[in-house]
């Protein structure tokens, strides 16, 4: 079985550098991937509306009006600076580009980087994202599907061609194509209900389960797309899983490093393969980031050994 891999989440929106200093981002990342980690991923908004208060788990982080990086965009920064770690997203939110934009994009990114790209998906939560965007946000689930689709053709076929309800073209070339054999490893994120599943089998190489999700629902999830996957001829072994961190606190209420990264052994015997530590969650200042990331990737080290 392939070793345990650590991701690394980066807080790429909020108050994580000021205004004139968000160059500094990329000397984070780095400082990633000479610690020894295995992937960075950030997150995505393309535009927010004041009622963040319909974000279900729990209390969004940040208000609206503070600032948001393009997670492709900074990924791009921080290909040109590193020679390693991998490059994700946790996730995209797909429907919001169009689909033939976004396959040229993430092949672009996959390329520059030297095949480093996963590219993580979902629908959002947020209706005024997808009212600024022109789009029918009931329609999220059904534009998330043909945007996979076109992304999968246009990176796999030359020409490419796709009929689906939202997405459809014939006779299209989309160069270059993704430097990993196969195009950009697709990580489908939300809860394993029956249209991700779906997903997960024609288009999936890997799961990020909703947050909140109990080691329960990660491993029972594991199992049923394994035997999906099996049913229709695809090696439930290649099959990775993406569970955070479980944020353990000390008796000052603050959270706790060791105590956190001491859960490792129990994400992954829920079947996790990709455990997500966030950041944010245990160092407030990025000037102190060098420190903790050597302790986290120590720590997983000694966990996974």
């Amino acid at each position: 079985m392939p070793r345990p891999t650590l991701t690394i989440g980066l807080a790429n929106y909020g108050s994580t550098y000021a205004a004139d200093e968000w160059h500094r981002f990329v000397d984070l990342a780095r400082a990633a991937e000479d610690a020894g980690v295995d992937r960075i991923v950030v997150v995505d908004h393309v535009v927010m509306g004041r009622h963040t208060e319909n974000y279900a788990w729990g209390k969004f982080p940040v208000p609206p009006e503070a600032p948001w990086l393009e997670p492709l965009i900074v990924l791009a920064a921080i290909a040109a600076t590193t020679t390693r770690v991998r490059l994700a997203t946790g996730i995209l939110i797909a429907p919001l580009r169009p689909a033939a934009l976004l396959a040229k994009q993430a092949a672009t990114l996959d390329v520059l980087s030297g095949g480093r790209l996963d590219l993580g998906v979902g629908t959002g939560w947020q209706r005024e994202e997808y009212d600024a965007a022109g789009l029918d946000f009931d329609q999220r689930g059904q534009l998330l599907s043909d945007t996979l689709a076109a992304c999968q053709a246009l990176w796999r076929d030359t020409p490419a061609a796709v009929d689906t309800p939202t997405v459809a073209f014939t006779d299209i070339f989309c160069a270059p194509q993704p430097r990993q054999p196969g195009g950009v490893p697709l990580w489908i994120g939300g809860a394993l209900h029956r249209r991700n599943l779906e997903r997960m089998v024609r288009w999936g190489d890997a799961w990020i389960p909703i947050m909140g999700a109990s080691l329960a629902e990660i491993s029972d999830g594991k199992q049923r797309i394994e035997a999906a996957w099996k049913g229709e001829g695809r090696d439930p072994a290649r099959l990775q899983v993406q569970a955070p961190l479980r944020v353990e606190r000390g008796g000052d209420g603050r959270p706790d490093l060791p105590r956190s990264m001491a859960t490792v052994p129990e994400l992954l015997a829920a079947g996790a393969t990709d455990v997500h530590v966030t950041l944010r969650a245990f160092n407030a200042d990025p000037a102190d980031a060098p420190a903790v990331l050597a302790e986290v990737v120590r720590r997983f080290g000694d966990a996974v050994a």
